[in-house]
Parts: C-alpha cells; sequence; structure tokens
C-alpha cells in the first residue's frame, strides 16, 4: 500500500493523503480580498487530489504585506471571500489551510512580474516597514523601524485577531509563517535580530516571540484544528540561524501545541549559497521529526511520485508539499496515485472519463 496515499490524522483532521500544496503567492488580490483567481487556483488543487490545500502568506496586518497585492485578513469584511474559497476546498474532500504572515523588513515589494522591482518607496505607495532591528535586508533596501514592546503586543493581538478571522472562514488547519527572512523568522536570525531586550541575544531571547505567540494562538484557534509553523530550518550563512536550533525550538513549540513543523530554509539574507537540488530540504524535515519528535513536512524540489513515496515510507517527513510541481500539474496527486498504485480520488465530473 502506497504510504504517500494513506491517510494522516492530526487532532480533529484526517487528511486523505499527504499531498499538501504548498503556500505560494500568486500576488493577485486587490485590499487583500480573495477573488476568483483563489477560488479557481486553490479549488483545482483540491479536485486535483491534494490533502491539505494552503493559501499564499495571508497577510495579518497591511503593513506585513509582501506586495500591495497580497491576500489579506486583517478585516471581518475579508472573511466571506475567504469563505467561499473553504467550502469548494472542503467539497472536493480536501483539507484548507491558511497560512498567517507578517512580512517585516521585506515588506513592500513590487510584485514579480512588474516592470519596476525591488521595494517600493513610501512616496509611489510603500509604506514604514518594521522589524526587531533597525537592520535592512540588503544594500538600498529601507531600514525597518525597531519594534518597541507595544508593537510586539500589537503583533500578537493582530495575530490572534486573524486567527479567529481564519476559524470563521472555515480554514481547518492554519500555519504560521516562520521562514524566508519575513519578520518571525527576523527574530530568530542573528542576521536581523541584534537586540539587547528580552527579545535578543541568546537562544530564549530570540524565540521569547514564537513562544508568546504560539501560547496566544494556540488559546484562540480551536483545540481540535491542527497548528503547523513553516520554518527556515538554516539560513545556509556562517553565523546565521541553523538546523540544531531549530530542532530546539521544534521541541518547545510541541509543547505549546504546535502540531507539525513545515520544513523549508534561507530567506534572511540575499548572499546566502543554497545547495538547490532535488529534495534538498528534506534532511531537514527527517532530523527535526526524529530528534524533536513532531510531525515534519518536507518541501523543496520535490516532482517525482516515487520520490514522494520514498520521502514518506521512509518516515523522513509526514507530508510533502509541493509547489512549482502543483502549478504545472494541477492534477499531480491524482497521476501519483495512479504510478503508486493506489486509487485516485478524481471529482465524478471526471471519473466517469478518466478514473
Amino acid at each position: 500500500m502506497s504510504q504517500l496515499f494513506s491517510p494522516l490524522t492530526i487532532r480533529g483532521s484526517t487528511l486523505r493523503n499527504r499531498i499538501a500544496l504548498s503556500p505560494m503567492c500568486t500576488y493577485s488580490s486587490e485590499d487583500g480580498f480573495a477573488s476568483d483567481w483563489h477560488l479557481v487556483h486553490l479549488g483545482t488543487r483540491a479536485s486535483g487530489g491534494c490533502g491539505i490545500v494552503m493559501c499564499e502568506a495571508t497577510a495579518v496586518h497591511p503593513d506585513g504585506r509582501i506586495s500591495p497585492q497580497d491576500l489579506g485578513i486583517w478585516k471581518d469584511e475579508h472573511i466571506p471571500g475567504l469563505r467561499r474559497v473553504t467550502d469548494f476546498i472542503r467539497s472536493q474532500g480536501a483539507a484548507s489551510a491558511i497560512q498567517l504572515a507578517h512580512a517585516g523588513r521585506k515588506a513592500g515589494t513590487y510584485r514579480p512580474w512588474s516592470e519596476v522591482r525591488g521595494f517600493i518607496p513610501i512616496e509611489d505607495g510603500g509604506w514604514e516597514r518594521i522589524g526587531p532591528s533597525p537592520i535592512p535586508f540588503r544594500d538600498g533596501a529601507p531600514t525597518p523601524v525597531e519594534m518597541t514592546q507595544q508593537d510586539l503586543s500589537d503583533f500578537i493581538e493582530d495575530f490572534v485577531a486573524a486567527i479567529r478571522r481564519s476559524d470563521e472562514a472555515g480554514f481547518d488547519v492554519v500555519e504560521i509563517h516562520s521562514a524566508h527572512g519575513y519578520l518571525l523568522h527576523q527574530f530568530l536570525s542573528p542576521i536581523s535580530n541584534h537586540r539587547s531586550d528580552a527579545y535578543g541575544g541568546d537562544f530564549k531571547g530570540c524565540t521569547r516571540l514564537h513562544h508568546e505567540l504560539v501560547e496566544a494562538v494556540r488559546h484562540a484557534w480551536p483545540e481540535t484544528k491542527p497548528l503547523f509553523i513553516r520554518i527556515s530550518a538554516t539560513d545556509w550563512v556562517d553565523g546565521g540561524w541553523t538546523i540544531e536550533e531549530s530542532i530546539e525550538l521544534a521541541k518547545s513549540l510541541k509543547s505549546l501545541g504546535v502540531d507539525l513543523m513545515d520544513c523549508s530554509s534561507g530567506g534572511s539574507t540575499p548572499d546566502a549559497q543554497i545547495p538547490v537540488g532535488p529534495g534538498y530540504q528534506v534532511p531537514f524535515a527527517e532530523r527535526i521529526s526524529r530528534e524533536a519528535g513532531i510531525l515534519s513536512g518536507a518541501v523543496g524540489m520535490i516532482t517525482e511520485p516515487k520520490q514522494a513515496e520514498e520521502i514518506v515510507s521512509s518516515g523522513q517527513a509526514d507530508l510533502v508539499f509541493l509547489g512549482r510541481e502543483l502549478l504545472r500539474n494541477p492534477y499531480w496527486a491524482h497521476i501519483a496515485a495512479q504510478e503508486l498504485g493506489a486509487r485516485p480520488n478524481w471529482p465524478n465530473q471526471y471519473a466517469w472519463s478518466v478514473g
């Protein structure tokens, strides 16, 4: 029997398989609202057979958007559009997930296909960026304003409000975005966190915001619903965040109610030398799962059904997150099921013809 297509129960949710659509920004919102684009984009991957369909990085505050076109959940008016998406995902047998995010010092950029690239000046519609320390992401980037205690409290309140809206919108899973050099990752990494107060310095200080946030989020999020967190398991640079620190972080977050570590890497500096290749981040998921005793998800150039099957069946990870491969082929899960001897879950509208 294929382990990739075996169910996985996490709290009150049972996933039909171990395939997840990775959260990928599509930069297609106006004022944070979900549109027909999001319904079709995410709904297609649900009818395509994924076990989890995860929305892209969704901003908990308008100033936390990577671009002005990011999806948002900072106000109640965003709920109905998202509910339309989750209702359809559920009708196709998949679990709906949302990744909640704040970009911190990397906020306010032009979307990738704009004629202009880089950070948007304030006079052209950008906004003031915040971060743990006043250190820009790269030369020429905006210098973020160092967050005060009030800023930190407001950030947690924004996240808790977004969590409650996520529940009202019908999401089954919430993922906290603490990867790729965005705000929460900025607090973890010595590259971006030079604070001397209780939120910097040693491991305890740099992880304090995570502990406070997860505690608040877990209290607001229903006990029956899973909570994931995506981390960059390493910065890939000397003196940066390490896999050993990620393991220790996973242990502490598990005790606070995090159910799965979604293991990515990099993003804290533009200078990192990352050895990209098939499954290059899978060893991080394996180590975190084994050494922290927590469920893990593997992501990064997972493209072939047999490759995904080996990751799950060997115990390297409990879920595989696919990104660009599911953009190329939204029906990858059905094709993989056929290749691995499992039963595809084609929707009835297709099954009579191709199933």
